[in-house]
């Protein structure tokens, strides 16, 4: 042990880099919160740390890269090193741990979701300061623990894991089958950010459409109340919860079965977010059963159309694959036909990669990379004319924005966004300096603004 961590004056450091997915952050955010909570004390760089710990992420090439690159330069700069997080549970081609093979010189590796995994790890290189019991978490949300995003806002995971084997994915391989939260935990950690001030809660899961589908929705209770670890049942008491604050909830990671019709009422009346994040990936049935998704297109675009009619308020967000093994012209021009049918407000898509263990890879017709990248470029030609022909309709509206930021009390401006934007993936609204001159805008709060103008993914607005 060296002379740095043996003073006992010296509070021992933890240098962490968290790659990857929300998911992944919110993994990020428990071991973060057990360190503080057992006196450690936390930095985002590498430099002065006694060790550090990269969270990574191993779902595409370029994530991978990203990972093991971060490995090792955290090895070059600090030289003692735990890594977890979905990287850590994949395989080389020898079968032989990836990130042991490469980077061999890591203190120790884990999977995702292995909280006490690396604090054991951590335990055993970096000896903790003091009992977690006796003292409290700086800057935490209570039990809600740390959260690395601003202040305002927070990811609130309900699930690990995934049911569904697409072709094209490997992360049940890398975190398991559906494994549900219980209810009461969820609700608990949603009343705590709330409470510490959080105006909006982004659940997140993999599949949270399935939320309870592993305890067959069986009854839990939180507050003395029983409540049924159902989708149906959460969302309605995250409402409830958020109500009286004046937060938003928003929702991510929904596939379209017929149970999300339930939720329709609760967006339209205002107790969500009328937004979903939707995994479409495709439209063409032919595509879907190649993908082995769970819906086919015809069905996915009534139930939208549906969604529409309870709730005209919603905007739809979805990520879909251009290029997918075995694709046709004619097959490709159905998904830009259904992106323009189904009036998708915001749109990502990926030109197909293969990625090492997914069993898309042996399928037939794997199309040039070339076409795959034109193919992708042509889809979002098609859903940015889309989402820029419905941003224009905004114009002269009324919107509710949550101000992210505002130099100077929001005198010359800020940036901030309305219920139709998703931090990190959607647009923002540009809010220009107010005319009032006692007009302020404070991070993390809301403020009425005019929609002045479309610029491209973006809005501009006058602070009212």
């Amino acid at each position: 042990m060296s002379d740095a961590i043996s003073t006992t004056a010296r509070v021992p450091t933890v240098g962490f880099v968290s790659l990857g997915c929300p998911k992944a952050l919110t993994d990020s955010e428990l071991i973060l919160t057990q360190l503080s909570a057992e006196g450690y004390q936390t930095s985002k760089t590498f430099e002065g740390a006694d060790l550090v710990i990269v969270n990574t992420c191993g779902f595409i090439d370029d994530a991978v890269k990203e990972s093991l690159d971060t490995i090792g330069e955290a090895l070059a700069e600090n030289g003692r090193v735990i890594v977890t997080g979905c990287l850590g549970a994949k395989r080389a081609d020898n079968g032989d741990n990836m990130v042991r093979q490469m980077h061999p010189k890591v203190l120790a590796v884990t999977g995702p979701h292995a909280t006490q995994e690396v604090m054991d790890a951590v335990h055993l290189n970096l000896p903790k300061p003091h009992d977690p019991f006796v003292d409290l978490v700086p800057n935490s949300f209570g039990v809600a623990g740390i959260k690395l995003t601003p202040r305002h806002y927070a990811y609130l995971k309900i699930s690990e894991g995934c049911n569904h084997r697409c072709t094209f994915c490997i992360i049940p391989s890398m975190r398991g089958d559906l494994v549900s939260r219980p209810i009461g935990d969820v609700l608990t950690e949603a009343r705590a950010l709330f409470a510490g001030g959080v105006k909006e809660l982004l659940v997140i899961s993999q599949d949270t459409s399935a939320y309870g589908v592993d305890v067959k929705y069986r009854t839990g209770f939180w507050d003395g109340k029983p409540v049924k670890t159902r989708m149906l049942e959460l969302v309605q008491t995250l409402g409830e919860i958020a109500e009286p604050f004046g937060a938003w909830v928003r929702l991510h990671y929904v596939y379209p079965y017929p149970s999300v019709d339930e939720i329709l009422p609760l967006m339209a009346s205002g107790q969500v977010l009328p937004y979903l994040d939707v995994p479409l990936q495709h439209s063409h049935p032919d595509v879907l059963r190649r993908m082995k998704r769970p819906a086919s297109g015809e069905k996915n675009l009534d139930r939208l159309l549906k969604w529409r009619e309870a709730c005209p308020e919603i905007v739809i967000r979805s990520t879909f694959i251009a290029g997918f093994p075995g694709e046709t012209e004619e097959e490709f021009m159905h998904l830009l036909d259904f992106v323009r049918e189904a009036q998708i407000d915001r749109a990502g898509c990926f030109a197909y990669s293969p990625v090492s263990g997914a069993t898309a890879n042996d399928l037939p017709g794997m199309l040039p990379i070339e076409l795959r990248e034109e193919r992708r470029a042509r889809f979002m030609a098609v859903a940015e004319a889309v989402s820029a022909a419905k941003l224009q309709r905004r114009v002269g509206s009324i919107m509710q924005v949550l101000v992210d930021s505002a130099p100077g009390m929001g005198k010359k401006g800020g940036v901030g966004r309305s219920y139709a934007d998703a931090p990190e993936i959607d647009g923002v609204v540009r809010l220009l300096p107010p005319e009032k001159i006692s007009k302020t805008l404070k991070v993390g709060e809301f403020t009425k603004a005019r929609i002045m103008a479309a610029q491209g993914h973006d809005l501009v607005a006058m602070p009212i």
